[in-house]
Parts: structure tokens; C-alpha cells; sequence
């Protein structure tokens, strides 16, 4: 039995790791509150018998989790099976909390630092004492993108990490003006190179647009945003598109938007 110990305010980025384990173990092998416990069940009762049969208890450790007695009561008897040899306990860091002092002999896995794609990776090899497994999907989409009115000329766009690091900052700002429309310049990276290259002509998914491509030396991190200002300079209003991240040569992801 694979055991996932965490708190409910982290189910966005959890859901995706249990799925992806129920896919190569089994719905019935992976011990994940949404679908192991039902209405009518014992919460205690399921957790106890979940605890009595897994192998493998991952401690999704976040600054929630750590927060919530209950958890720390899990995987601190998760703790004691393991002393015993009667299960495995791995660590998970989701975000940017610090490690309880007893784990931090122990080597977890980092999506924080490493990201979602990787860290399931990680936990299947655990499970499979190998590293051929391949991840094959990303469902939680950890950047996002933000866009404000800052006037009547002019829009900020914010470029987020929510949870964990991205080492790789490459986006795509597409929009429907020409150059000689629209001035588009990156804010507070003084010190930091920055690329712009502009891409006329595109057509992303069945709309023609053009592109500002823009490479970050730095990695977008939690609380770091990368913000992008898009200005009006004639008397066409500015038609903004989207904005995709690149994952792979040749490959782009439409990130969520969020207008403030």
C-alpha cells in the first residue's frame, strides 16, 4: 500500500501525484482520502487500517501539512514503523517550508526545488527500486500569469511560480498588434539578463498573433514574479492573446490567466 499523508489545502498539486501513482499501481494500491474513504466510513478507522498495510508513506510536507496536528500525528507514527523496518518513509517538499529536524536525515523528494513532472518520477522509482519511468503528463499547472489595468494605455503582466521553483524561464507573449503598436518592456530585472526576440506571423493553436519571446537567466521562483509591461503607443488598443511557457524544443504550454 502506497500511503499519501497530507492537508487538504495542498490538494491541487497532490490530486495529480496520486493519480499518476494510481495509474501505474493501481486506485486500490494507493491509500488517498478522495477515493480510499467514503461517506458513512470512519476517518480514523481507514487511516488506521491505511497506515497498518503501507510499504511506502509519503509525508507531503508543506507549510500547511506541518500546520495540522493530525497529519503530524501520521507521519510521526509513520516515523516509528519505519525505525522498525515495517514500512518506508520519503518525504515530499512541496513548497518553500522548513524541514522538521528529525527528517532531515532522511533524503526526500524536492518538486519545490525540482518540479511536479520530476519529484512523481522520483516516487515511482522509489516504489520501483529503478529510474526507467518516463512521465508521460503534467496536470497542475504550477505558473500562472496575472494581467492588471494599469491605465488606459497601458496593462502589467505578473509571471508567478505558485508552489515550486521552474528552472527553465522562457515565455511567449502573444498578442494581435505589430510592433509599431504596442511597447512591451521587462520591469525590475536590472540585474538580471534578459532576452526579447519578436515573432511576427504566428499562428498558436488558430490565432494569428505576433510574439515577444523572452529568456530569464534566473529560474521564476515563489514570491518572485517576473512582471512585463505592455503599453500603448497608437491608436490601436492593445490585443492581448496569452502567454505560453516553453517545455521542450519546439513545445509550448498555454499558462493559466488571471485577470486582477
Amino acid at each position: 500500500m502506497i500511503f499519501l499523508s497530507h492537508n487538504y489545502q495542498d490538494k491541487a498539486i497532490v490530486e495529480p501525484i496520486a493519480i499518476a501513482l494510481s495509474k501505474v499501481f493501481g486506485v486500490e494500491n494507493v491509500f488517498y482520502d478522495s477515493w480510499s474513504m467514503q461517506p458513512g466510513e470512519g476517518i480514523i478507522d481507514k487511516m488506521n487500517q491505511g497506515l497498518e498495510n503501507c510499504k511506502y508513506f509519503f509525508f507531503l510536507v508543506s507549510k500547511n501539512s506541518l500546520a495540522i496536528n493530525m497529519v503530524k500525528l501520521v507521519w510521526q507514527n509513520a516515523l516509528y514503523k519505519s525505525t522498525h523496518n515495517q514500512a518506508r518513509l520519503i518525504p515530499v517538499k512541496l513548497d518553500d517550508c522548513l524541514m522538521p529536524a528529525i527528517l532531515l536525515q532522511t533524503l526526500y523528494v524536492d518538486i519545490f526545488g525540482k518540479g511536479l513532472e520530476f519529484g512523481i518520477r522520483q516516487m515511482i522509482d522509489v516504489i520501483n527500486n529503478k529510474n526507467t519511468f518516463q512521465a508521460e503528463y503534467q496536470t497542475y499547472e504550477n505558473i500562472r500569469g496575472y494581467i492588471k489595468q494599469v491605465s488606459n494605455d497601458e496593462f502589467e503582466l505578473e509571471i508567478k511560480a505558485e508552489t515550486f521553483m521552474e528552472p527553465l524561464s522562457k515565455y511567449i507573449v502573444l498578442v494581435k498588434n505589430t510592433q509599431n503598436e504596442i511597447s512591451i518592456n521587462v520591469k525590475g530585472e536590472i540585474l538580471m539578463p534578459t532576452g526579447q526576440t519578436f515573432m511576427p506571423n504566428l499562428n498558436v493553436d488558430g490565432i494569428d498573433c505576433n510574439g515577444f519571446y523572452y529568456y530569464f537567466s534566473r529560474a521564476t521562483v515563489p514570491n518572485y514574479p517576473i512582471r512585463i509591461s505592455i503599453k500603448k503607443i497608437s491608436a490601436v488598443p492593445i490585443n492581448f492573446v496569452g502567454i505560453y511557457k516553453t517545455i521542450g524544443e519546439d513545445k509550448v504550454r498555454l499558462i493559466p490567466l488571471i485577470i486582477n
